[in-house]
């Protein structure tokens, strides 16, 4: 009977939250007008694009991520102290994406080539990879330019 009883009371305390919850919701709409304000970022307004596929008997969400490839810009003829400010602005911007999740993986490569290095951004839409892309010091001084392209993943892939 004991049992029964605490079963029965997590029933109730299941369900009144749930109206508590919708309570709010209702609340929250009527407050608000039912809209969102425009202002809200732009990860609350956008999904991002996953979908579900089997090979033999393992199963993997596939995301859309989005690679980016850095290569040398046009305008390298700064002074060393100027190319080293850039350069700290640019692994500062690149923390501050990691920092925020907007990063999956990023690096250098390991040639003094045209190609310098890649990114693949965490982001909802091309357009939001494209502005972070924009924001990079390295970018906006012309030390670097880049490529972006949407690319699918095995969600939760890792390197070895």
């Amino acid at each position: 009977m004991q049992n029964l009883t605490k079963q029965l009371n997590k029933g109730i305390n299941i369900k009144m939250n749930w109206f508590l919850f919708f309570s709010f919701l209702f609340a929250s709409n009527i407050c608000l007008g039912q809209t969102r304000p425009t202002t809200a970022p732009v990860e609350e307004k956008l999904a991002y694009e996953e979908f579900e596929m089997t090979e033999g008997d393992t199963t993997y969400v596939m995301k859309k991520y989005f690679l980016l490839t850095y290569y040398k810009g046009d305008k390298r003829d700064q002074s060393e102290a100027q190319a080293e400010e850039i350069q700290k602005g640019h692994l500062d911007h690149m923390n501050t994406l990691a920092d925020e999740n907007k990063i999956s993986i990023a690096g250098p490569f390991g040639h003094d080539g045209q190609e310098r290095g890649i990114i693949i951004f965490n982001a909802y839409s091309i357009e939001e990879a494209e502005t972070l892309a924009k924001k990079d010091p390295a970018v906006i001084a012309g030390r670097l330019k880049y490529t972006l392209y949407p690319i699918w993943l095995a969600k939760g892939s890792t390197l070895d």
